[in-house]
């Protein structure tokens, strides 16, 4: 048996909510089931966000209820608050990802509050979820875990606080996110075994991106570290609004084929995966696609792990 590594495809979230153009929502559906045809499992389709503020997920209702339908799939929307839970709970979605930033700064900017008032958000939201909907599941990232571009350096010490605060909170699945790609991997090395030696398993999922080029190369030293569940974007596309100088996330298609190279089993066919940049570029023609292994394809001696 090859050992399974999960990726949660965030491009539709994470990767559209900078694009300098709105994806129609029958655009993004088609993109959505291509990545899902693929062999992804766990896709971040939206955010129940104010429109005002990120016009790209105000159809976020509609393509979650759209997502649902896909057999097999887990649907994850982000939800800052109880009402984006509460919409995320109306519409579907399988998983709610909660945001906490681990840097003042961030947070003031992404959230209009402190750390740790967002940490008394997540406890009201996991308490009305116990009675509205015991069946969806909460996840938090804990955003600029690595360093922030707003307050600089993020103290280690800082990171386990704010992670054990959302253990003791009840909160059972915990990530890092590497926000604006500040992170080296001995630092994401480090930072995983300070954080699990605090709150042990509820460590489960990594969140990187590629500003400085170390992205895959920290994909590989959380991977060392024990992780198996990481977060990507087909294409590399994404960032933060936020987090100035935010750029995109690793690209899912890099991801899994070192993955698969490796012998981990991620279920996803490559090539599939590759097709499905067809209909990304088909509802966003103008914006830029990054990614290696689009450009030098499929090596003739590669050989998936399953």
């Amino acid at each position: 048996m090859k050992e399974t590594v999960t990726i949660c495809e965030v491009g539709p979230r994470d990767g559209l909510q900078m694009a300098a153009s709105i994806m129609a929502t029958p655009a993004k559906c088609a993109w959505i089931a291509a990545l899902a045809a693929s062999g992804l499992r766990e896709i971040e389709v939206g955010s129940f966000v104010p429109a005002r503020l990120i016009p790209q997920m105000a159809d976020t209702d509609a393509v979650v209820r759209f997502a649902r339908a896909i057999p097999g799939l887990t649907v994850v929307a982000l939800a800052p608050n109880l009402r984006g839970a509460e919409a995320a709970v109306a519409a579907g979605a399988h998983r709610i990802s909660v945001p906490v930033s681990i840097s003042a700064g961030h947070s003031r900017a992404n959230l209009n509050r402190t750390p740790d008032e967002q940490v008394a958000v997540v406890a009201g939201i996991l308490a009305w979820m116990q009675d509205n909907a015991p069946g969806t599941e909460l996840e938090v990232a804990c955003s600029t875990a690595f360093g922030c571009s707003i307050d600089g350096i993020i103290p280690q010490a800082e990171v386990v606080r704010i992670a054990a605060a959302l253990a003791e909170a009840g909160v059972t699945q915990i990530g890092l996110a590497d926000t604006v790609g500040y992170a080296n991997p001995a630092q994401i090395k480090s930072t995983i075994r300070a954080v699990r030696a605090e709150i042990g398993p509820a460590l489960v999922g990594l969140h990187l991106h590629d500003t400085l080029g170390l992205g895959i190369a920290n994909a590989l030293a959380g991977l060392e570290a024990g992780i198996r569940d990481f977060d990507a974007a087909l294409a590399g596309l994404g960032g933060c609004p936020f987090a100035p100088g935010a750029s995109g996330n690793i690209v899912t298609e890099d991801l899994v084929f070192m993955l698969e190279s490796m012998g981990f089993d991620t279920g996803i066919d490559l090539a599939r995966l590759l097709a499905a940049r067809a209909p990304l570029h088909a509802g966003l023609p103008d914006e830029t696609l990054h990614g290696q292994l689009a450009k030098a394809g499929i090596p003739r001696i590669f050989h998936p792990a399953a």
